[in-house]
C-alpha cells in the first residue's frame, strides 16, 4: 500500500502507476500543464544563481539540485515511487546494480570487529563480498541455516550488528520465517536487511514484517526488459540517514536514462508480476507430473516445505523457481538445457523472456549441506504463452 499524498492509502497497482509523478517533476508552471512521465534530467554540473544560492542549498540536500551525483528529478522520481511501495519507509537510495546496493548497505552499517549473520542461501555475489572485502576490513561473517527461524538467537554474539535475509533463496527457494527473525533482532538491537528481489514489495511487505532495509535488484522485475542494471535500498526512518551518508561518501550514483527505463518498467510491474506468477505456477504444476523431474522447488506449491510460511507472509509468487532432474548427470542436464528453444541460457531473471540456467548449490553452502544428487536447473518463466513453454520443456526433457 502507498499513501501517495492522498487521505486514503492506495493499492499497489495504483502506487506503481502514480508513484514519483510529482507535479514539480512532470511539468513547469510557466509552460502550463504537465506530462505523464518525468523528463530525463541528465546532469553533472549544476549552475547556481549566485553565491548566496550556492550556500543556501548546502551539502546535505537530497531532493534539490546540487551536483549530478546527488541526483536529478528523474532519479528522485524513481526513488520516491519505490519508497511509496513500502509502508513505513523513510526513503530509497539507488545504486548501479543489486550487488552495489548490497555492498553499500553492508559497508554503511558494519565496522571492523563487527559480526554479520548471513543466510546460507544468499545470492552468490553477496557471499563473495562477505568473504572478500568485508573479511579484509575485519568483519566476521557467520552463515546460518535459512530455516533457523527464532533459533537464530543462539547465533547472536555481543558484537553481532546485522542479520541479512533472502527469502526465498534465489537458487534453492527456502522460505525464511521473517517475522520470527526480525523479532529476535529488534529485541537485541540488531539491524536486518532483506533481499526482496524475488517478490518485490508488491508480493512481500518487508518493512511491515519488521525488516529495517528492503533491498531489490531492480535489474530484475522492476526493469523487466533485460536492458538496464540497478539496485535499491529502501529503509526505515532509523537507518535512512546512515545509508544516505555512506552512499554519498562511496560516490554511488545512477544515470537518469537508466532511471527512466526503470520508471517505465515500474508502471507495468503489477500486471507483469501477476502474469509471471501465473505462468510459472502453471508450468511448475505440470513439471511435478513429469517422470524426468525429481522435485520442483517452488514455495507456492502446497507440497513445498516452505509453503506454510509463504502462504502466511507473501501475497503471491513471481516467476522464478528450480527443478531437480531425476536419474541423470551433468551431461544429461546440459542436453536438456541446450535443447530448449523458447528459453534463453543466461543469468539474471525477471525480464519478459524465459531463461534456464544450470546451477550447483553445494559448492556455495557452508552452514547447511546441499546433498541432493539430482542436477538443478533454475527456470525464470517469462510472459510467453505457457503452453508453448510446456511444449518446449517436454521436448527438451526427452533429450535427457
Amino acid at each position: 500500500m502507498a499513501d501517495n499524498g492522498n487521505a486514503k492509502p492506495v493499492g499497489s497497482a495504483t502506487a506503481v502507476v502514480q508513484g514519483g509523478r510529482r507535479s514539480e517533476w512532470t511539468g513547469d508552471p510557466r509552460l502550463g500543464g504537465s506530462i505523464v512521465n518525468p523528463p530525463v534530467w541528465r546532469a553533472s554540473t549544476i549552475l547556481y544563481d549566485n553565491v548566496a544560492d550556492l550556500k543556501t542549498r548546502g551539502h546535505a540536500t537530497h531532493d534539490k539540485l546540487y551536483y549530478g551525483r546527488r541526483g536529478t528529478p528523474t532519479i528522485w522520481a524513481l526513488a520516491d515511487a519505490l519508497t511509496q511501495l513500502e509502508a513505513g519507509a523513510e526513503g530509497t537510495l539507488l545504486y548501479p546494480s543489486g550487488v552495489a546496493a548490497i555492498s553499500s548497505a553492508l559497508l554503511a552499517l558494519l565496522s571492523p570487529g563487527d559480526h554479520l549473520l548471513m543466510v546460507d542461501s544468499a545470492y552468490e555475489p553477496t557471499r563473495s563480498f562477505c568473504n572478500g572485502l568485508l573479511a579484509r576490513m575485519g568483519v566476521e561473517t557467520t552463515y546460518y541455516d535459512p530455516l533457523v527461524g527464532a533459533d537464530i538467537a543462539a547465533l547472536i554474539r555481543p558484537e553481532t550488528r546485522l542479520i541479512f535475509l533472502e527469502s526465498p533463496g534465489s537458487l534453492t527457494f527456502e522460505v525464511q520465517d521473517i517475522p520470527a527473525i526480525t523479532a529476535v533482532a529488534r529485541e537485541r538491537g540488531i539491524w536486518t536487511i532483506l533481499d526482496n528481489s524475488w517478490a518485490t514489495p508488491l508480493l512481500l511487505p518487508a518493512l511491515e514484517l519488521g525488516v529495517d532495509i528492503s533491498m531489490m535488484s531492480l535489474t530484475k522485475y522492476v526493469g523487466g526488459h533485460s536492458d538496464a542494471l540497478m539496485g535499491s535500498l529502501t529503509a526505515n526512518k532509523a537507518l535512512w540517514p546512515k545509508l544516505r551518508h555512506a552512499t554519498y561518501q562511496l560516490g554511488q550514483s545512477v544515470s537518469a536514462d537508466d532511471c527512466a527505463l526503470m520508471l517505465r518498467g515500474l508502471r507495468t510491474l503489477d500486471v507483469r508480476l501477476e502474469r509471471h506468477g501465473k505462468n510459472a505456477l502453471t508450468i511448475a504444476r505440470w513439471l511435478q507430473g513429469r517422470p524426468e523431474v525429481a522435485k520442483v522447488l517452488h514455495p507456492a506449491l502446497p507440497t513445498d516445505a516452505g509453503h506454510a510460511l509463504w502462504s502466511r507472509d507473501f501475497k503471491g509468487a513471481s516467476g522464478l523457481f528450480s527443478i531437480l532432474l531425476k536419474d541423470t548427470d551433468d551431461a544429461g542436464r546440459a542436453r536438456f538445457v541446450d535443447a530448449l528453444r523458447h528459453f534463453g541460457i543466461g543469468f539474471s531473471w525477471g525480464g519478459y523472456e524465459s531463461l534456464a540456467v544450470p546451477s550447483d548449490p553445494a559448492g556455495i553452502r557452508t552452514a547447511t549441506k546441499w546433498d541432493s544428487a539430482h542436477p538443478l536447473v533454475r527456470l525464470s518463466i517469462g510472459l510467453e504463452d505457457p503452453q508453448d513453454l510446456i511444449d518446449d520443456l517436454e521436448q527438451a526433457l526427452r533429450q535427457i
